[in-house]
């Protein structure tokens, strides 16, 4: 039986081949690939940009489950609607909070992507980017009163025993486990994140729903591109 860092290994090089690490870390988004055939649904890959924004060194989150990203406040519900997305094997876009290394707890939009193998047409990997969302944005949201739902609910147990995922068969037949703190944050937090409450829930404004569409897009013409290189084809739809 192979090891799991072999699995992990194989996962994202067998797919993309080694090159791709490369590139990917030369893009400017901050973003996790995660592997939902192999149990627990860990991370493959984390960019540059991700690391420096959780605070995590890459051995630290490489093989990981998304639960280290969670905190007290990471809502349950929003949880859920990841979750459901995984099952479905669909894209989503979510305002969500995560803590980074150092428990500085963090707003961001979370969007999640599927990646699917052209050929059989299953699910290969999923994207998720991280786009922190603005302090400004966040006021301005509590000032019209739109403050979302109560993050801190079902704290305690509960939310220490969510998950990132798991594998697919896991998901269908136990549900999976909920993943509040998948992969990882967005952009290198500046100096305006710092702080922030994590009683101010809030939308992201349309420029950061934009970016983080941006950068899937650009994340999936990379590996669709290394993809070719191995014969093992991916693409952003099912095919």
């Amino acid at each position: 039986m192979e090891s799991q860092s072999a699995l992990i290994e194989q996962s994202f090089d067998g797919r993309y081949s080694c090159s791709a690490r490369d590139a990917l870390d030369d893009l400017p988004d901050n973003f996790t690939i995660t592997d939902p055939c192999i149990g627990g649904h860990p991370i493959v890959f984390a960019s540059r940009g991700f690391l420096k924004m959780s605070g995590y060194a890459r051995d630290e989150v490489v093989g990981r489950n998304g639960r280290i990203f969670q905190g007290p406040c990471t809502d349950r519900r929003s949880v859920m609607e990841i979750r459901e997305a995984i099952r479905e094997e669909w894209p989503i876009q979510i305002s969500l909070l995560n803590y980074r290394k150092d428990g500085t707890p963090l707003w961001m939009l979370f969007h999640m992507s599927p990646v699917f193998d052209q050929d059989g047409g299953a699910v290969a990997h999923f994207v998720a980017v991280q786009v922190p969302i603005s302090r400004r944005w966040r006021r301005s949201c509590s000032a019209n009163g739109r403050n979302g739902v109560n993050l801190c609910e079902e704290v305690g147990g509960a939310l220490r025993d969510v998950v990132l995922g798991s594998c697919r068969r896991e998901v269908c037949s136990d549900g999976l486990a909920e993943l509040g703190r998948i992969s990882a944050f967005g952009s290198v937090l500046d100096s305006d994140s710092r702080g922030v409450e994590a009683e101010e829930p809030c939308e992201a404004s349309d420029s950061e729903k934009q970016r983080a569409a941006s950068a899937i897009s650009q994340i999936m013409s990379v590996l669709t591109d290394y993809s070719k290189s191995t014969g093992r084809l991916v693409c952003g739809e099912r095919c």
